[in-house]
């Protein structure tokens, strides 16, 4: 929802023809700085993170699935948007045109849209697989369907931003906003239905969905499993719910003063001309663009998958070192969920591990015990 600043500041600005946003070059210097920091980690970490879900077949799993279109959406966001957000926030003026005004407005709700929606089914999908664990799990063609039905219910969400967006050319700048057929309603109600479906509502569902999986996890038992590979699979699970968990409280960490930003801002009119809400504004928007970073850092440090894939891909670093075990982290030596139990499938793995390294051998299996579950599941 970074296009209803836009739509704010052209709407508040219309009148004005002196250019009230310009800064002292240092300033500038300053957010340049921190927003190329946010585009450059974003970008890269997210293309990291699709390359080694689409390029190895053991982490094709549902979960994975809709972190890769997590990971599209914030790559996407970081890509088209940070840096003209920016650009735009610190100069308070257009300098790309009407088409681009249009899809600028619009293009960060939809992502926004799919990214909170893709943590939403990851939710559920979690859910799904730890309290009913003999239910039918979503097939990959499912999946791309939910993914598909996310995306559509964004542009739908979204549209009304590209529809009422335009450019208006003033003697000393040009502006781009959303012209709402009621300027003096419709952006404030439009931001809070976008408030309400696109952070209250999923962070709701996901607050019920891990609250109740959390429970399951650290107060009880996990129903329907009894084997031998219990506990491992216990670690497994609360792993993996852990490092959503951390996932989706970064993103309303760093949705929340965006949010409130523009509920009070649009309850209270006269804070826009406050001389100091520039600076307000680049603060909660840089939080708020910061969000796309993240999820990278948290996939390297909490899942040895994606560390495996990550340290693949510094591997020209001289402090990067790629073992034997890393490399055999991402390798398909998961037998499908079905054909033979999860204990087969250990013992598989580690009779590899062996004939390659016999001191790896106890590492590999206590990890695949506490892992080997996560996508499996």
């Amino acid at each position: 929802d970074e296009g209803m600043a836009s739509g704010r500041d052209g709407s508040n600005s219309t009148g004005n023809q002196t250019n009230q946003f310009v800064q002292p070059a240092w300033r500038v210097a300053l957010w340049s700085g921190a927003y190329s920091t946010v585009l450059a980690v974003a970008v890269f970490g997210n293309l990291i993170v699709i390359w080694i879900i689409l390029a190895h077949k053991r982490m094709r799993t549902v979960t994975n699935y809709f972190l890769l279109n997590l990971a599209f959406a914030d790559v996407s966001m970081a890509a088209f948007n940070t840096l003209i957000n920016f650009i735009y926030a610190a100069h308070g003026e257009w300098y790309f045109g009407e088409v681009y005004c249009r899809f600028h407005n619009f293009f960060p709700v939809t992502a926004v849209f799919a990214s909170i929606y893709s943590m939403t089914a990851i939710a559920l999908d979690r859910y799904m697989a730890i309290i009913h664990p003999l239910n039918p799990r979503l097939s990959a063609r499912a999946t791309m369907g939910v993914i598909a039905l996310i995306w559509t219910l964004a542009v739908v969400l979204a549209f009304p931003l590209c529809y009422f967006s335009t450019t208006r050319t003033l003697p000393r700048r040009t502006l781009c906003y959303v012209a709402w057929p009621r300027m003096a309603d419709d952006p404030f109600m439009y931001h809070i239905i976008v408030t309400v479906l696109v952070y209250l509502l999923p962070l709701v569902v996901m607050g019920i969905t891990y609250t109740i999986v959390g429970v399951t996890l650290w107060g009880g038992q996990i129903p329907g499993d009894s084997s031998d590979s219990y506990h491992g699979q216990l670690l497994a699970k609360r792993k993996v719910v852990k490092m959503m968990i951390i996932v989706v409280v970064t993103f309303a960490l760093c949705w929340l003063p965006y949010h409130i930003y523009f509920i009070v801002t649009g309850l209270n009119k006269r804070l826009s001309k406050w001389k100091s809400i520039q600076q307000v504004y680049l603060t909660v928007l840089w939080l708020a663009m910061s969000s796309t970073m993240y999820n990278p850092i948290i996939y390297c440090c909490l899942n040895s998958r994606f560390r495996a894939g990550f340290k693949m891909v510094f591997r020209w670093c001289p402090f990067v070192r790629v073992s034997s075990y890393d490399e055999l982290e991402l390798q398909n030596t998961r037998l499908r969920p079905g054909h033979q139990s999860s204990m087969c499938t250990l013992s598989r793995v580690d009779t590899s591990i062996l004939s390659k390294d016999k001191s790896i051998r106890g590492n590999r299996a206590k990890l695949d015990s506490e892992q080997g579950d996560k996508e499996a599941d």
